[in-house]
C-alpha cells in the first residue's frame, strides 16, 4: 500500500470503527448500564444484569451473531413488529415472549399484556402504554392501529424508565408519561404520526432523551429543530443502516 493512500485509509477505517459503536445507547442506573442497540426500524437489543430483551425483531433486521434472548416484547400484530420467524431464532430455551392478546392469537407461546398492565421479570418493570391512532386510517372510520388492541412499553430498571411508542400518535396516554429517561418516538406517514406532531406530544412529557425510530420516509431533523431550546435532548440514530 502506498504510504499517501495508508495514511488516507486509517482515519477512515478508524472514523468507521468509532460510528459503529456510537449506535448503542447507555444508560446508568442504580442496578448497573443498560444498553440499547438499535437493529432496524422499530426492532431494539436491550441487555442489562446479564439479560437479554428484544422489542420487535422482525426482518430485515440482521440478527444472526446476535446474543440470544431471555425475554421479547412484541408491540403488534403488523409483520414490521411481528415476526415469528425472527422471535425462534433469536430466542434461548424458556424465553418468554410477552405481548397483546392479538398478538397471541397469533403466536401462542406468547404471555398476553393489555393495556395499562404492569408486570415484573427479572429486575425489570414492564407497563403496556396503550398505542393508537386517534385520526388516521386506511378509510373513514377504520384507523390502522385501533385504540386498545397495540402496547406500547415503558420499562424500568435501577429507577431509570425507558419508553417505546410503537406505532401510535400522540395520544393523552403518552403525553401523561412521568419521569422518562429515554424515550423512542415513532415518527411515519400515513401510519403514525409525522416529526411535527410527534416533537408536540414530547413537549408534553418531556423526557430527558427523545430518538426518532420507526421513521421511513420522514425527516427526523424536523423533529430534532421542533424541539431545540426545549430542554429535551434529541439523539438521531440511523436505524435503515442499508439504505
Amino acid at each position: 500500500m502506498k504510504p499517501l493512500v495508508k495514511y488516507l485509509l486509517v482515519p477512515l477505517l478508524l472514523a468507521v470503527a468509532v460510528a459503529a459503536p456510537a449506535q448503542i445507547q447507555t444508560l446508568s442506573t442504580s442496578a448497573g448500564e443498560v444498553k440499547i442497540t438499535p437493529l432496524y426500524h422499530a426492532s431494539a437489543l436491550i441487555q442489562a444484569g446479564q439479560k437479554t430483551i428484544y422489542i420487535d425483531p422482525a426482518k430485515p433486521a440482521k440478527l444472526s451473531g446476535l446474543p440470544k434472548a431471555d425475554l421479547i416484547l412484541v408491540t403488534h400484530i403488523h409483520p414490521d413488529h411481528l415476526d415469528p420467524d425472527s422471535i425462534a431464532q433469536l430466542s434461548r430455551p424458556g424465553a418468554e415472549v410477552i405481548a397483546p392478546p392479538t398478538v397471541v392469537e397469533q403466536l401462542s407461546s406468547a404471555h398476553a399484556m393489555t393495556n395499562g398492565q404492569t408486570r415484573q421479570w427479572n429486575g425489570w418493570s414492564i407497563e403496556a402504554v396503550p398505542a393508537y391512532n386517534m385520526k388516521r386510517g386506511p378509510s373513514p372510520g377504520e384507523f390502522f392501529h385501533p385504540r386498545g388492541r397495540d402496547n406500547g412499553y415503558v420499562l424500568t430498571y435501577g429507577g431509570k424508565r425507558i419508553y417505546f411508542s410503537a406505532d401510535t400518535e400522540g395520544t393523552s396516554e403518552m403525553r401523561a408519561l412521568k419521569n422518562i429517561d429515554m424515550a423512542f418516538i415513532c415518527m411515519n406517514l400515513p401510519y403514525t404520526m409525522p416529526p411535527e406532531e410527534a416533537a408536540e406530544a414530547v413537549r408534553a412529557f418531556h423526557p430527558k432523551v427523545a430518538i426518532p425510530y420507526h421513521y421511513r420516509g420522514s425527516d427526523p431533523s424536523v423533529f430534532q429543530k421542533r424541539l431545540a431550546g426545549s430542554g429535551v435532548e434529541v439523539r438521531l440514530l440511523d436505524w435503515y443502516p442499508n439504505q
